[in-house]
């Protein structure tokens, strides 16, 4: 895999192979799978089934989790290239539709990508490609312990 990426910001000196996902207990217990992960882009899928609130539509929570989950992934991936680490600061989401069945797919993509800063844009889709949901992650790039 390559670790210089096109959004390295100018002078930035990469260190080493990106860092690559491990699934949390939340993210495991919510059935998310990678399917992609690069500084580029990071794409997972969710089932509704199992994510849904009380109302049977898929829980904007569940939405809003997966989001950030993503989001951060990126960021992390980004930052490992510097020898860094990433920790979230901000984020934001509109939820546009909802579903009941199916697949989610969750694709997250750099909008900044910073020495200090990283944001990205996190699309959630349904299996027909409609926008369900649109968030936001800024994240903080830190010096690892």
């Amino acid at each position: 895999m390559n670790t210089q990426s096109r959004h390295t910001p100018q002078g930035a000196q990469v260190t080493g192979e990106p860092w690559q996902i491990t699934l949390g207990e939340l993210d495991e217990k919510m059935g998310v799978q990678i399917l992609e992960q690069s500084v580029e882009r990071v794409v997972a899928t969710m089932p509704v089934e199992g994510n849904r609130q009380s109302f049977g539509l898929l829980h904007g929570g569940a939405s809003l989790a997966v989001g950030e989950a993503v989001g951060s992934w990126a960021a992390v991936i980004h930052a490992s290239t510097l020898g860094k680490t990433a920790v979230g600061v901000d984020v934001s989401a509109t939820h546009h539709k909802s579903a009941r069945n199916g697949t989610i797919t969750i694709t997250a993509t750099p909008i900044h990508l910073g020495r200090t800063l990283t944001t990205h844009e996190v699309l959630i889709t349904n299996d027909d490609g409609v926008r369900l949901c649109t968030l936001r992650i800024t994240n903080l790039l830190l010096e690892k312990k």
